[in-house]
């Protein structure tokens, strides 16, 4: 069992890595060639409690980022919130042994009295289950780069009341580019979405056709990203890059299609259906079915009577 180590410090990270302790308590770019981690690295669990932005190559790890695997082998980015539990194994795609790049940490006590304080928690990419590295190009690569170097310049001069406002400025602006980038990287994988639609439509129709949901309930969007092999983020991310619904949403539409099916016969009560369709209360499927079709269930049995 892996023991659990807690980095409440940016400095406790530079110990770990053995490097110079970071010249701001709280904000440090790292030159990740220098990183020297210790032998026993991939025997530790580890969760911090700051921000991580990697711009990184070469890694001859695995990174482990909650229950997910961490898929960087040819990706350059990757982001990594607060009180995450984190572990890294060897990595055999990689053949070098010299990783390059950087990491950017912020702890979030630096951004306190922000507008960014609040917003960087609306970056998706953040998401504890997130595991696919933002891919870049060199002109976007050498784009990044810059932000971060411009960054380590102004936390490295000497500090005046506007060095915090100018970093967070270029911290925002850097998050911004790699949310512009990552709904680039959905689109162009445009004909893999697609499949992935598919998949979805044929997972949610053998939910409703084989009665599961009387026996499960109503299937959650985690149900439905692991019967796909996706993390429920990145399946709603690429749905609304897709179709601008989420897993959710594409969820309800199933159900309330099988639901209009059934009420088109006399067969079945409300209550009956409600159940079919994995509800404990009828009333949650009235108030399901209302919301989307600004009818009720008995409204709506109506028109076909």
């Amino acid at each position: 069992m892996k023991d659990l180590k807690h980095f409440k410090k940016v400095s406790d990270y530079h110990k770990q890595a053995n490097i110079a302790a970071p010249e701001h308590p709280l904000i440090s770019l790292v030159d990740y060639s220098q990183v020297q981690y210790p032998s026993i690295i991939e025997s530790l669990k580890w969760k911090q409690d700051y921000y991580t932005i990697g711009l990184k190559r070469n890694v001859p790890y695995k990174f482990f980022y909650g229950q997910q695997e961490y898929d960087f082998d040819e990706g350059v980015m990757t982001f990594i919130a607060p009180n995450q539990i984190m572990s890294l194994g060897e990595n055999p795609n990689i053949k070098t042994n010299i990783p390059s790049g950087w990491l950017l940490l912020v702890h979030p006590d630096f951004l306190w009295n922000s507008s960014l304080a609040k917003t960087i928690k609306q970056y998706e990419f953040f998401g504890y289950t997130v595991n696919e590295a933002l891919f870049l190009s060199e002109k976007e690569e050498q784009m990044m780069l810059n932000i971060l170097m411009q960054i380590q310049g102004e936390y490295q001069s000497n500090i005046d009341k506007f060095s915090q406002k100018i970093i967070i400025a270029q911290i925002e602006l850097l998050l911004n580019y790699a949310e512009r980038f990552y709904e680039r990287q959905f689109i162009t994988r445009n004909i893999t979405n697609h499949q992935v639609l598919s998949q979805l439509e044929k997972v949610l129709a053998e939910y409703f056709t084989k009665n599961q949901t009387i026996e499960n309930g109503i299937p959650t969007v985690q149900d439905v990203a692991d019967r796909l092999n996706l993390s429920p983020n990145y399946l709603s991310s690429m749905l609304k890059s897709l179709t601008g619904q989420s897993t959710q949403q594409h969820i309800h539409n199933t159900i309330i299609e099988k639901a209009k099916e059934q009420l088109a016969t006399p067969l079945l009560s409300i209550s009956e259906i409600a159940y079919n369709l994995g509800f404990e209360h009828p009333a949650s499927f009235t108030k399901l079915f209302k919301n989307k079709t600004d009818m009720s269930p008995s409204e709506f049995r109506k028109t076909y009577n």
